[in-house]
């Protein structure tokens, strides 16, 4: 037992703090910031790089839900373009992805849309059992690192679970690929009313690079509500765990 003690005395306390402040590494990109008199040809040489067209032609708004984050505009247009560190870009109204020229102020969850049972009941605990609808495994590796030691989600009763039948909620990751559509369905089915969608990665907001593909089946959002997007390529962990504090009203 001394032994034991002593281990966890020369480890310390491993787990970030405060998840709403830490600082992340320089490189990450995060919130974009568009200046406010960017021109029409800086928009239209930005858009015309961009492997998704995020970048709106017209406006040079930028859609985060179909952002690969990869800053080739931010290269291409260092004056007009750029992104920050802000990694608290979660949203629960999709139309709150959408980055215009001139705003740079925090992304914000729509209080008005938080559904009155979400808080009441999963503040305190919620379980969700995520389903990779065709992912590539990185956004499965970032939410997996979202328990762990360091970020440590689980401290405000924020779980993943092996079974629906457990879960609160379901976390969506990759495409919605043609063949996960059923075992998607099925899955979403397995978890008692009321639940909850989450969204987690630009694949899985808006299908990303594989977007109009035919390998893919999007139609079960046409008929389930989405209670948050976490937007990244893939989502970061303190993207993922923010949105969701912010969802429950954690503070």
């Amino acid at each position: 037992m001394i032994r034991e003690l002593a281990i966890l005395a020369r480890h310390g306390h491993q787990s970030v703090k405060d998840l709403r402040t830490q600082p992340v590494s320089p490189l990450f990109r995060g919130r974009p910031v568009i200046a406010e008199g960017i021109t029409t040809r800086d928009i239209r040489e930005a858009a015309a790089v961009c492997p998704v067209s995020a970048i709106n032609n017209d406006s040079g708004a930028i859609d985060l839900g179909r952002c690969l984050f990869c800053g080739e505009c931010s290269f291409l247009k260092p004056g007009a373009i750029k992104f920050t560190n802000d990694y608290r870009i979660a949203v629960n109204d999709r139309g709150g992805l959408i980055v215009k020229p001139g705003a740079d102020a925090r992304i914000r969850l729509d209080e008005t849309k938080v559904r009155k049972e979400i808080r009441e009941l999963f503040r305190g605990s919620l379980k969700l059992r995520q389903v990779s609808a065709g992912g590539d495994n990185s956004c499965e590796m970032e939410l997996g690192a979202s328990g762990n030691v360091n970020f440590d989600m689980g401290r405000f009763g924020i779980e993943f679970v092996a079974s629906p039948r457990h879960a609160d909620g379901i976390v969506i990751t990759g495409p919605f690929t043609a063949n996960m559509a059923e075992a998607l369905r099925l899955t979403y089915d397995a978890v008692p009313f009321p639940k909850i969608i989450v969204l987690a990665g630009t694949d899985a907001i808006s299908g990303g690079i594989f977007n109009g593909s035919p390998a893919l089946d999007r139609s079960f959002l046409n008929n389930h509500p989405v209670d948050l997007y976490v937007p990244g390529n893939p989502a970061h962990p303190l993207t993922f765990i923010n949105g969701l504090m912010d969802l429950l009203g954690i503070r």
